[in-house]
């Protein structure tokens, strides 16, 4: 392997590198590197999360850019603001001894004014989400005449995000020789047309196998129903004393209830959604980081740029709508040469994809039973002698207390003292699972008797599908498109031949069907029309009971969540981009509750 000073970047750049604790290239590096300086071919770069994408295209751009000019040379896109803030970061680091080079960061939920000032200051890089970055267009604050290099990071994540008109509208900005940078950990078709749309001849390098997972990543399965889907959850944090890990879910409304009832049954835990103020963001980031929360419930996009290197699990409450997102999923542990475990919870109707998601990670799922409470209590035992085997022992400061503590415990033998001790950390959970249930008879009455409706979520019927080119999307930006609600929550989508299916916030049911009455949308060349359906319920097979739109729901029973959903929904094309305005709703104090390997907390297995 060479090292970075062979790959062509000079001097500065690599004492900078070497502060860093830098010291060999990753393979996507070792191949990006030298291609980007070498070359003005475009590029599309395939590398699993977590092998130093950012540093792959942002040192070639350090080394070639001229900083004697103040005006924009590189543009940076990405997904998140979450993600850009990383990026923008990063490069400030790779450029400490490049004094004349400047980085501006652009993304929503911060100020603008802010951001323009920072403009105007003068910036060679500017990272930036698609939305900021083209209200910035738009308001003559940013001017892209002069950029050398365009990248788009997380390419396939901006598509399913609805972000192509943003894209269309930044490239429209930026001259015709500029050099385009795709990188991406998946490759679905969409990233394909990118590089059809916005690329020419590009060069492809990948580092390991398109779409594959990581090979530090063991990969698990649980079957679970919807009624033990939760309490599984919890057995799987009890039976791991030092978990450190995500738990994804498919949408705000699931993240903080997930994250609220953890934080209720006493874990440390907190939800990271585009519900949340950037400020509540960078807070509930800063203590999973210092591992002052130990359990991050997280949607898919929140989640996307966490740079945390020691996650030892990454919990999937329930599977992406769009299977490829499982690669980005379980990237977030098994990164730096660690181990990383990556566990699914699935229903009998979840269960197929796992088939498909095992042919793009190249890798097998290990079928999991869900713990005992007697497995649990064991692992957790453990767990606490060894850490009282390892605790050091401060003479000099306990000296003086010693002979009142022996004096006190004198009439006790050695095995009535250990008794007595494990008794006072352990009677609480011992209690807690003293008549547990086999959570793993899934026929069982008690364990499949699930709430099937979601009284928050109305089922819609829309008459176009694969057929006519939809994708999710493409359905998400249609419904944005009717200008129905800044944070109307989208559930699971069904993509069908013909038609197809989504989930939206009940409370905007009337609006939905107003706006899209009104608006008489089309699509591909077809009018679009929405009814309201009845949903599947679970253990029947059928759909029906479609009203027409613009009359009310009679009160159709919804299913708990979203059981068949084939592709992921997002709220808000903009989620991640622009002002929040809902509040947070789990509470300032979970940062300072105790760890999931805690004794003696609260518990409640619903």
């Amino acid at each position: 392997m060479s090292t970075f000073l062979e790959l062509g970047l000079k001097e500065p750049i690599n004492k900078a590198l070497t502060d860093l604790g830098y010291e060999k290239p990753t393979v996507i590096q070792e191949k990006a590197i030298p291609q980007i300086i070498s070359s003005t071919e475009d590029l599309k770069a395939f590398a699993q999360t977590g092998t130093g994408k950012t540093a792959a295209f942002s040192l070639p751009i350090l080394e070639l850019l001229d900083s004697s000019q103040s005006n924009v040379q590189a543009i940076i896109l990405s997904p998140t603001r979450e993600l850009a803030v990383q990026i923008g970061n990063n490069i400030k680091d790779f450029c400490k001894y490049l004094p004349d080079v400047k980085v501006a960061t652009v993304y929503g939920g911060s100020s603008m004014e802010d951001q323009i000032r920072a403009l105007k200051r003068g910036a060679q890089i500017v990272v930036g989400t698609p939305g900021r970055t083209v209200d910035l267009i738009k308001r003559r604050a940013l001017k892209l005449g002069n950029v050398q290099w365009l990248v788009l990071d997380e390419a396939d994540e901006m598509l399913n995000m609805g972000f192509k008109d943003e894209l269309d509208k930044v490239l429209e900005a930026t001259p015709e020789s500029k050099q385009t940078l795709l990188f991406s950990a998946t490759f679905p078709r969409e990233v394909e047309a990118i590089a059809r749309n916005y690329m020419t001849k590009p060069v492809e390098i990948t580092s390991g196998e398109k779409n594959s997972g990581s090979e530090n990543v063991t990969h698990e399965y649980y079957g679970v129903t919807e009624r033990t889907r939760y309490p599984a959850l919890k057995r799987i944090a009890d039976l791991n004393p030092d978990i450190y890990a995500i738990i994804f879910c498919r949408t705000r409304r699931e993240t903080q209830e997930v994250a609220d009832n953890l934080i209720r049954d006493g874990y440390s835990a907190d939800s990271l959604h585009g519900d949340l103020s950037q400020g509540q963001r960078d807070s509930v980031m800063g203590k999973f980081r210092k591992r002052t929360i130990k359990i991050l419930v997280a949607t898919d996009v929140a989640a996307r740029g966490l740079d945390v290197n020691e996650l030892t699990h990454v919990l999937n409450h329930k599977l992406p709508d769009q299977i490829e997102n499982y690669t980005h999923r379980s990237g977030r542990t098994g990164r730096a040469g660690n181990k990383g475990i990556s566990i699914v919870l699935v229903n009998g109707k979840e269960k197929g994809k796992l088939r498909q998601i095992e042919r793009i990670i190249k890798s097998k799922f290990i079928e999991g039973k869900v713990p005992s409470g007697k497995e649990i209590i064991k692992n957790q035992l453990m767990n606490l002698i060894d850490k009282v085997q390892n605790t050091e022992v401060n003479e000099s400061e306990m000296e003086e207390f010693l002979p009142s503590i022996y004096e006190k415990l004198e009439d006790l033998d050695r095995e009535a003292l250990i008794k007595k001790f494990v008794s006072l950390e352990f009677n609480t959970m011992l209690k807690y699972y003293e008549n547990s249930k086999d959570l793993n008879n899934l026929s069982s009455r008690d364990n499949s008797r699930a709430r099937t409706v979601n009284e928050n979520m109305t089922r819609f019927f829309i008459n176009i599908g694969r057929k006519d080119s939809l994708n999710p999307g493409k359905l998400i930006g249609l419904i944005n498109d009717q200008n129905i609600g800044d944070k109307v929550e989208i559930g699971s989508i069904d993509i069908l031949d013909t038609f197809s299916f989504f989930e939206l916030d009940k409370n905007f049911e009337d609006k939905t069907l107003e706006a899209f009455a009104s608006n008489q949308p089309d699509f591909s060349g077809r009018s679009v029309n929405i009814e309201i359906t009845k949903k599947e319920r679970s253990g029947g097979g059928r759909r029906g009971g479609r009203k027409p739109f613009g009359k009310k729901d009679g009160g159709f029973g919804r299913r708990r969540g979203s059981e068949g959903g084939s592709s992921r929904a997002r709220s808000d094309r903009r989620s991640s981009d622009r002002p929040d305005r809902a509040s947070r709703n789990s509470g300032s104090g979970s940062g300072e509750r105790r760890s999931s390997a805690g004794f003696g907390r609260k518990r409640r297995e619903s």
